[in-house]
Formats: structure tokens, C-alpha cells, sequence
């Protein structure tokens, strides 16, 4: 009776953590913060504000345009790419860090939202960076913390 009970409480142990990690997950993976501007001032500052503190822009994706030419009429989404080599260069040096490659540069989304208030999202990097290991955590840390200083030029 004493196994069956422990394993009854292991599973809804399991099954709870599942419901958790559904539930709020998204919230901890994005971080979101309402502009004081509209969508093409907001771009244009946080263009300033990265390339004032030493980011570079490799592109920016004006999403809102590419899907109109499948037929989608939506409001403004532009996704700037933010880039500072010396941190990206930290972390590329070591072959084994490589894969996180994917998750650079750093993106940056600007978006309206149903209200037409205009939203700065972005990867909660520093979370997701602590599960590759020290030296990946400390260099994505640093880059989260300049990438939170450049969106103060817009975020309320």
C-alpha cells in the first residue's frame, strides 16, 4: 500500500509540475513591455539608442510587409536583429557554445497589439541562457542586461 501510494504521488507530482511548466512558461520565456511611442518611432529609437551604445543592426524584418504578399493584411511587426560582436564573438569562440548560435543576435519585436498600444517583446534570454552552462550564462546576461538598457529608450 506504501509503494502504491508513493507512486500515486510521484505522478501527480509529474502531472502538476507539467501543468506549471505549461502554465507560466510562456510568461518567464518572453519578456513584453508597452512602448511610450508608436510603432515607427519606437523602431527608429531603439535603432538609435543600440547603435549609440556599440550594437550593430545585421537586418531588420518587417514582418506586417513579407506575409501581405501572401494576403495578410496586419498591423505593423518589425523584428530588429541586435548584434554586439564582442559579446557574440565571447561566446562563438568555443566550439561547444555554438549551438546557441541559433538564439543570435539578439531580436528584438516591436508590435501593435489588439489595443494598438505597441509592444516591445523580446526572448528572456538571461532565463534561457542558464541552461547552457557558466560561461554561455554569464555572456547572455551581459547582453540581456544592454539590450534592457537600450529599450529604456522607449519602454514605460
Amino acid at each position: 500500500m506504501k509503494k502504491l501510494i508513493l507512486a500515486l504521488g510521484f505522478v501527480v507530482g509529474v502531472l502538476v509540475s507539467a501543468v506549471c511548466f505549461y502554465v507560466f512558461a510562456p510568461q518567464l520565456m518572453i519578456n513584453e513591455d508597452t512602448s511610450r511611442f508608436d510603432h515607427a518611432t519606437t523602431v527608429q529609437k531603439i535603432s538609435e539608442s543600440a547603435k549609440g551604445r556599440g550594437w550593430s543592426i545585421p537586418t531588420m524584418h518587417h514582418i506586417d510587409k513579407t506575409v501581405a504578399k501572401a494576403g495578410f493584411n496586419i498591423a505593423p511587426v518589425t523584428v530588429i536583429e541586435l548584434c554586439k560582436k564582442e559579446l557574440a564573438g565571447k561566446v562563438l569562440a568555443k566550439a561547444e557554445n555554438r549551438k546557441v548560435s541559433s538564439m543570435m543576435p539578439c531580436r528584438v519585436s516591436i508590435y501593435e497589439d489588439a489595443d494598438g498600444k505597441v509592444v516591445v517583446s523580446r526572448m528572456n534570454t538571461a532565463l534561457v541562457s542558464k541552461l547552457f552552462g557558466a560561461e554561455v550564462a554569464l555572456v547572455m546576461e551581459q547582453a540581456t542586461n544592454e539590450t534592457e538598457a537600450v529599450l529604456k529608450a522607449v519602454i514605460e
